[in-house]
């Protein structure tokens, strides 16, 4: 498929809160280097500042970002900064609290409630914002109930620092436990065609049940390992297993949906992800122009129910 004209508005919209969106996003942790964090090679400056613009030139209005991504030489949300301040009126920055890296790189203790506020005041410093539009507080699998943290953001949210709260990496009854609390936006978990995970099917249905955006991460679970690039999820941190990486290849079905499409493997998974609710918001990353406009385009790929029972035979039989 061409990708020359299509924009992020090919997709449709959703409102996080009252801050409507287009559903197909950028996320920022590519940004500083050829892999994850302190990971592979840094990024160069240029490239990554004109992918931010050419992103908002093909009508993305919804980035994702956090202090913790950086590399040795480049901050995702200083980046941010450089590329698109002044901000255009309708771009919506989320960003996610609660893991910790020291200015080494490496990992440390993730937040107790009461460093939120400084974990917040430093994502509004590296932004130049006086608010935040959206934070998601990232659950940490040593702390079992998120109240306490949500709390926490939420009187921030009381004190104007904060517009819109979400949640990273929860089960359904942390969506409970966060809603009994303040309202939720959104929830950020991983879900990919490839990776059947209960808790995040129950949570993507209870999500469209109450008009929350539903963001999946690591949608596009075979793009880097096709293309030789070493990926390290930003969830494998502080005391946390880290993951294998990315899928060594697209199954058949995958690639045979995106022959009939002239469209990539990536962009299918894409189109896929976006084709799981209204609701459903996709985020994908890349340092890379020509892959950003490819995944921009993805939103314009309508799949047919009969490709959908295709690439979703093998979550029905992982089930």
């Amino acid at each position: 498929m061409s990708s020359q004209t299509i924009t992020a508005d090919a997709a449709g919209t959703w409102k996080l809160g009252d801050l409507p969106v287009h559903r197909l996003g950028f996320g920022a942790m590519r940004l500083t280097g050829s892999a994850a964090f302190h990971h592979g090679t840094p990024s160069d400056r240029d490239r990554s500042i004109a992918v931010l613009r050419t992103a908002i030139d093909l009508g993305v209005n919804h980035i994702d970002t956090a202090a913790f991504y950086f590399s040795s030489l480049r901050s995702a949300n200083e980046l941010i900064n450089s590329a698109l301040a002044p901000y255009p009126d309708d771009l919506v920055i989320v960003t996610k609290v609660g893991p910790y890296r020291g200015y080494d790189g490496e990992w440390g203790t993730s937040a107790r409630p009461e460093d939120l506020r400084g974990h917040v005041e430093e994502n509004l410093r590296q932004l130049g914002r006086d608010h935040l539009d959206v934070v998601n507080l990232r659950r940490m699998p040593r702390y079992d109930s998120i109240a306490e943290h949500f709390g926490a953001l939420a009187e921030l949210r009381e004190a104007g620092l904060i517009r819109h709260l979400g949640i990273s990496n929860v089960t359904p009854r942390h969506l409970d436990e966060a809603r009994a609390i303040a309202p939720v936006v959104c929830v950020q978990n991983r879900y990919a065609l490839d990776r059947p995970d209960p808790d995040s099917d129950e949570l993507l249905r209870v999500c469209g049940e109450q008009g929350i955006a539903f963001v999946p991460f690591y949608a596009v679970a075979g793009e880097a390992a096709e293309q030789g690039i070493a990926f390290v999820p930003f969830y494998a941190v502080a005391g946390e297993a880290a993951e294998q990486g990315a899928t060594t290849a697209h199954d058949e079905d995958v690639r045979a949906v995106a022959r009939a499409h002239g469209a990539s493997p990536a962009q299918i998974r894409i189109a896929w992800t976006l084709h799981q609710g209204p609701h459903v918001l996709a985020i994908p990353g890349t340092g890379n122009p020509g892959h950003l406009a490819e995944n921009v385009a993805a939103g314009a790929i309508r799949l047919t129910d009969e490709e959908l029972t295709r690439l979703n035979r093998p979550r029905r039989m992982a089930g």
